[in-house]
């Protein structure tokens, strides 16, 4: 294998947003293969992220369709374009390549650039850069791939009749037939994607990360839950556990992701009202994804809190809760079918409970509150499950397997 093997891997996103592509991307290049990734612009603090991650990085990475501070004169047509086509679709319906230009901001540079990039293999993250990968595949009679981290058609609402829903399974049915392999984040995306498409054999790898050594200490004063995400928000499960922790005087709350000041507001208010003392609310703002499992360590327990609604967020598995699991953090899990499959098969880390039960929420915190020696089981129980399998190392391997079947060695 050498450096004759070019990989594009290509994103509507940006690199620090999406940890599951630079993992990808770190792999194959040291693997040995020549590594781009075409990216969008998504958001400043993303921005910012990428500012300290790409400087470290051996592979190449390129943007399109410019920003809107430094390259304004690129960054608003696209965004015109892709209005006006959300516009048109909604007129039209989806033909004319609507689709493609409506799926995401930058679509049609995607494309253009991605043709533009000869190499044996394009892989696609998200729906948008989805059409671009294929078309550069097939312009350049190379192999593509896609990863689903999420299930897409579902990923925002479950009806069918929404526009959301409809573009979406437009774009899928139009171009994952037409993928050379796809990966997924999860057993049950997998089992929903191959209902729709029978002939395609997805291959799930899930979520973790490479093994983390290096730990903060924790301290014993109090409980300390953890919970993260891009962004801290409302209907996220964390209404939920406020509202479980009233009276609680020895717990704190410690949420990592941007924050608004609105949202501080909503969830100190709600904090009053729950009987929980809002100065236990810590907040924090984004730091690099490869430095997330070292600073959740500190954590005494990590909360997935996720909803279940709609589809997607039932059958995924985030890296949030592999990111937990790894941090040595034992486990409180809201009762998706998906992070039910991952506590029964990786038994006696933590607990779940039913999302519309905030009194099992608050039993399962006193109960660790009360039982020091379970809390250091269950963490101790993780974090042999992290050294051992749940872990980008583990994971890793079947993704570079993907790719030898794919193009060879």
């Amino acid at each position: 294998m050498g450096l004759t093997q070019k990989i594009v891997l290509v994103t509507s996103g940006q690199p620090s947003l999406n940890p599951r592509l630079v993992k990808e991307a770190d792999s194959l290049f040291e693997a040995g293969y020549d590594v781009t990734v075409v990216y969008l612009y998504w958001n400043d603090w993303g921005t910012d992220l990428d500012k300290q991650l790409l400087p470290q990085k051996k592979w190449k990475s390129i943007r399109v369709a410019g920003d809107p501070k430094n390259e304004k004169w690129i960054y608003w047509p696209s965004r015109i374009r892709h209005k006006l086509a959300n516009i048109f679709v909604s007129k039209f319906g989806y033909r004319f390549g609507l689709p493609e230009l409506s799926i995401a901001r930058g679509s049609l540079n995607l494309m253009r650039k991605v043709k533009g990039l000869k190499a044996d293999l394009y892989i696609a993250h998200n729906l948008g850069a989805l059409p671009a990968a294929i078309i550069a595949a097939k312009s350049n009679h190379a192999k593509c791939g896609f990863d689903a981290e999420d299930f897409h058609r579902q990923e925002v609402t479950n009806d069918q009749n929404s526009r959301e829903f409809k573009l979406k399974k437009v774009i899928e049915d139009k171009y994952l037939p037409k993928v050379d392999y796809l990966t997924t984040a999860s057993p049950l995306i997998s089992e929903n994607y191959k209902k729709l498409y029978p002939a395609i054999h997805p291959e799930t790898i899930l979520n973790v990360f490479p093994s983390e050594r290096e730990r903060l200490k924790m301290t014993k004063k109090n409980l300390k839950l953890f919970w993260f995400s891009q962004n801290i928000g409302k209907n996220r499960g964390l209404e939920e556990v406020i509202s479980s922790l009233a009276y609680q005087e020895n717990v704190e709350l410690h949420l990592l992701g941007f924050s608004m000041p609105s949202i501080k507001e909503y969830f100190k208010k709600l904090s009053e009202q729950s009987a929980f003392r809002s100065e236990n609310i810590y907040y924090y703002a984004p730091i690099p994804s490869n430095e997330i499992i070292k600073f959740a360590s500190q954590f005494d327990i990590g909360l997935a809190t996720e909803t279940g609604f709609p589809l997607n967020r039932d059958i995924c598995l985030t890296n949030k809760i592999f990111t937990c699991i790894q941090a040595g953090q034992a486990i409180i899990a809201s009762d998706t079918s998906a992070q039910k499959w991952l506590l029964e098969s990786y038994p006696d880390m933590g607990f779940i409970y039913k999302k519309t039960k905030i009194n099992q929420l608050t039993n399962i915190i006193q109960n660790y509150l009360s039982n020091s020696e379970l809390l250091e089981e269950h963490q101790a129980k993780a974090l042999k499950y992290a050294q051992n399998e749940l872990n980008w190392e583990h994971e890793g391997k079947k993704f570079l397997k993907k790719i030898v079947d794919t193009i060879g060695k």
